[in-house]
């Protein structure tokens, strides 16, 4: 069986806490493709796939995209171009859908994830719309599709969180060279106030878990 994921810095696995690397370890005898790239957005994302061209002996394929979309409007470097409005966001997303599809036998598509730990805030407003447009998307064009946010608030709603943002590019580098090892990274999550993110963003052990779970229940249903 062959899978790939297709996302951002959160499928890359850094800075974090990696999710995929605890299912390859969940499932040692599954070949698993792994095509995060940090600081992605949809406009990237498209240009990578175009450029590429996925291979189309997929089983499943993961796509996780679009938190960058929000995520990057905050920082004071762009490293990628952004949308401009949610319709702009909506074609792109559907033209990467549709290359997608033509590569994998089934194709989850997953929710952007969150910025910041207080699901009320204005980021994590705009991150909802998006989730609810992947969400339309995916059902015309008859993908599963699975709300990684909803997961996130279950566990969120039982704990406090301080609404810790890394917004400063340069502290998000610090992080990747100076925090790999995961218990060195939860117990950053942990000085700045956090349950799920090492900095509001990215994930810790405990965040890794919770999205490894959930890919995990569909990966079960092949």
């Amino acid at each position: 069986m062959k899978i790939g994921f297709i996302g951002d810095s959160l499928t890359d696995g850094r800075p974090g806490v990696s999710f995929f690397h605890i299912l390859k370890e969940r499932y040692p005898t599954v070949t698993f493709v792994n095509l995060g790239k940090p600081g992605e957005t949809v406009k990237s994302l498209h240009v990578r796939l175009t450029k590429m061209k996925l291979a189309t002996d997929y089983d499943l394929i993961f796509l996780w995209i679009g938190v960058n979309d929000v995520y990057s409007k905050l920082l004071s470097v762009q490293a990628q171009p952004v949308v401009n409005n949610h319709e702009e966001f909506k074609e792109i997303y559907q033209q990467i859908l549709d290359m997608v599809i033509a590569s994998s036998r089934k194709v989850v598509t997953v929710s952007p994830s969150i910025v910041g730990e207080d699901l009320h805030n204005s980021p994590n407003q705009e991150t909802k719309e998006l989730a609810a447009l992947i969400e339309s998307i995916s059902k015309v064009k008859s993908v599963d599709y699975v709300n990684i946010q909803a997961a996130f608030k279950e566990h969120l709603v039982n704990v406090n969180s301080s609404d810790y943002i890394s917004t400063n590019p340069m502290r998000v580098m610090l992080d990747v060279f100076f925090y790999k090892k995961p218990s060195k990274i939860d117990e950053l999550s942990k000085k700045r106030g956090l349950n799920l993110t090492l900095d509001g963003i990215h994930l810790n052990s405990t965040g890794a878990q919770i999205v490894a779970d959930v890919y995990a229940a569909s990966i079960n249903r092949l």
